[in-house]
């Protein structure tokens, strides 16, 4: 299994990383993407992913802080040269439920990430929260530049799967899935391609059913697996193989 998606840099995992990763392989884990959120978030990412081989980095600005972080495509670029664990851009993207910064600078940042993306070929991971249509629309303008995209935690529509699709994109499942109240989104990983599909426990945050309003990390993607097997009437080895088939595709070839 892979966590496509979690925050090593957040306090909770940071101060007991150590235990953290060694769960992570217990329950057959073999990567973990943590993720950069700010400049600050990337400097400690680069240090983090020297501290066990199964980690791996991303260098971005999360939406929410793009009103204080200016970042050129450039600078990106030149990291991801820097350092071969550093293998994603992100993650980027629109958030107009929280209007944290402003739409704007969200869009405008999120450009300098896509261009980034198609410079250097390197995946481009995407939060897009209450902002469909302006997310769809900003990343068919270089539809045609084989941008390679994941949307990270993904709870959109179908409609919007649908149209993502269209755009090659893959998904990320996180433990919103196990909830009893996501039928919708149940619904829709249902129908996506399986060969589309990846997991993640976006951790510390949004912890999988039985320990949903816990403290979230790495190790409880088992849930995530064993819940989205059963939504695409698979195995959880067929379930697991193909999510981490799919991952080491998207960020390794």
């Amino acid at each position: 299994m892979i966590d496509s998606h979690c925050h090593l840099d957040h306090e909770y995992l940071l101060s007991d990383l150590d235990n953290i990763i060694q769960r992570s392989k217990d329950v057959g884990i073999e990567k973990l993407l943590t993720i950069s959120t700010s400049l600050n978030s990337f400097s400690n990412i680069k240090e983090i992913i020297t501290r066990d081989e199964i980690i791996y980095g991303t260098i971005g600005i999360h939406p929410h802080e793009s009103d204080n972080n200016d970042i050129t495509s450039e600078f990106i670029v030149k990291n991801l040269r820097e350092n071969k664990k550093i293998i994603g851009i992100g993650e980027t993207g629109l958030d107009f439920y929280y209007n944290n910064s402003d739409k704007k600078k969200q869009s405008e940042s999120f450009q300098i990430h896509i261009e980034a993306s198609i410079k250097s070929n390197v995946p481009l991971i995407i939060h897009s929260r209450n902002a469909e249509q302006e997310t769809f629309d900003i990343l068919s303008q270089y539809k045609h530049k084989n941008l390679k995209i994941l949307m990270h935690c993904f709870t959109g529509s179908k409609k919007f799967a649908e149209k993502l699709l269209t755009l090659d994109a893959y998904f990320s499942a996180s433990g919103i899935i196990t909830f009893k109240n996501a039928i919708e989104l149940q619904n829709t990983f249902k129908d996506l391609p399986l060969s589309k599909l990846l997991i993640e426990t976006d951790s510390p945050y949004l912890a999988p059913m039985p320990n949903r309003g816990k403290k979230n990390e790495p190790s409880f993607i088992d849930y995530t697996a064993v819940k989205l097997a059963e939504i695409k009437d698979i195995s959880k080895k067929e379930l697991t193989e193909a999510t981490t088939n799919n991952f080491n595709k998207l960020f390794f070839s």
